[in-house]
């Protein structure tokens, strides 16, 4: 926790000394801002067409566009804080939101987001915007510091030749499967050897079995870790036994060797968890008809539960040009082209409600039940617990051995025992560095 310490330190004392990190007018009075992300080649070219059209609508304004490797971003950002170069607009990380505006780092978007000529609030998921405020105390309340690039919900994807096959029918929304009801058609998927071995399902979410149970990492002031809860250790254990006992889902060893994207697309698995930003892919890949079921329901509560999650657009405090920080961020997130190409590609769901409604929902191309990706965000999604935090060390301790677990060295209660205490002091550490 020292390290965490000193990059909180670094962050507090960048934001006291803060200097832009715009180039400030030019000799010929034209505005540079600087924007800063991370993406693959064919979001990098979408973001470039969209910049093109930003400065053609707002003339003066020249923006210089950073696109870095995701692994390598905080690593750059942090430098670029340090040595005052921090850019005008740059991705922001939900679970980013608390230290940032604790430093002072990033800009409270609040009036402008209640008043601006680029896009309208009530038109924009209530809980992507809601991933980006903070009140000072609370994460997902109050003042806004962070206009979402996307919302990104997990929803369940189904092979239906498979299913067809197997002369399984798939649930409803009004009636969704019992974990034992998931567990009796992964069975009935299940066949075959070596090579040929078709799996009834990927490895389950974790949250979902979690949250579905009445369970969750934290308590409900996010103060207390609570992974020796029964429900926890049943639904840990139960997604365990998938792989273990039902051989269902395939075991670690064969996750290494063949990803589950790669297997679902092989038509060597029933079911997999995927986001929107598979759809693309999914496309061009998948050889069979395939389609979104809801998440099954834990049998002792009847609820259904998953994450969603997403990557905001923040503007920096120091920057000169703040209001042109302002429309690009809106811009990025808001812009009617660019929300259609995200359609179009299969990469996002449309930040805007209108559209999602007219366009993305009316689309003829796969999933053909898009509306489960909508009711995730709607209804039963939820933010992960990990952003509810000011630091997620906690949350990357309980997965460093997870896996032992999953392999069957630990049984989920031997494992919570093991590592509770440890978690536990991650998160004073980290409740106490808060506002320091």
């Amino acid at each position: 926790m020292k390290k965490h310490s000193a990059a909180v330190a670094l962050l507090a004392f960048a934001a006291l000394l803060l200097s832009s990190c715009s180039a400030g007018p030019t000799d010929d009075g034209d505005r540079s801002i600087t924007f800063m992300g991370w993406g693959s080649p064919e979001e990098v070219a979408v973001f470039e067409d969209m910049i093109a059209q930003y400065e053609e609508e707002y003339p003066g304004v020249t923006v210089d566009y950073v696109s870095v490797p995701a692994e390598d971003f905080a690593t750059k950002l942090q430098t670029m804080i340090a040595s005052k170069q921090t850019p005008d607009v740059f991705y922001l990380q939900p679970e980013k939101v608390m230290p940032y505006a604790d430093a002072g780092l990033i800009a409270d978007l609040s009036d402008y987001v209640a008043d601006n000529e680029v896009f309208d609030a009530d038109n924009v998921w209530e809980k992507a915007i809601d991933m980006y405020r903070f009140d000072g105390t609370t994460p997902g309340e109050g003042a806004i510091y962070g206009l979402p690039k996307d919302i990104g919900p997990f929803a369940l994807a189904y092979n239906k030749d498979l299913f067809d096959s197997a002369g399984i029918t798939a649930p409803t929304d009004e009636n969704p499967w019992t974990w034992d009801e998931f567990v009796a058609a992964a069975r009935a998927l299940t066949s075959g050897s070596g090579a040929d071995k078709v799996y009834g399902s990927t490895p389950f979410s974790v949250e979902s079995a979690v949250w579905s149970n009445g369970a969750d990492w934290l308590n409900a002031d996010h103060t207390e870790v609570t992974v020796t809860d029964p429900q926890f250790v049943e639904a840990l254990q139960w997604v365990a036994d998938l792989n273990l006992v039902e051989g269902v889902v395939p075991s670690p060893e064969e996750q290494s060797a063949l990803g589950d994207y790669q297997r679902f697309v092989d038509g060597k698995v029933g079911m997999m968890g995927i986001g929107p930003w598979n759809q693309g892919g999914l496309w061009n890949d998948a050889t069979f008809a395939w389609d979104l079921m809801p998440w099954p329901v834990s049998p002792n509560t009847g609820d259904e539960a998953i994450w969603y999650g997403g990557i905001g657009f923040a503007v920096a405090n120091s920057s000169e040009h703040v209001e042109d920080a302002e429309n690009l961020a809106a811009f990025l997130a808001f812009n009617e082209g660019a929300q259609r190409t995200n359609i179009e590609k299969g990469q996002a769901i449309p930040n805007l409600i209108d559209m999602t409604e007219n366009e993305y929902l009316t689309s003829d191309k796969a999933p053909a039940n898009k509306a489960e990706f909508i009711r995730i965000i709607t209804d039963y999604g939820r933010r992960a617990t990990q952003t509810y935090t000011f630091n997620s060390d906690w949350f990357g301790l309980f997965n460093s051995n997870v896996a032992s677990v999953w392999n069957g060295e630990m049984t989920a209660a031997e494992y919570t025992a093991s590592i509770e205490e440890e978690m536990q002091a991650l998160l004073d550490e980290g409740i106490a560095a808060q506002g320091e």
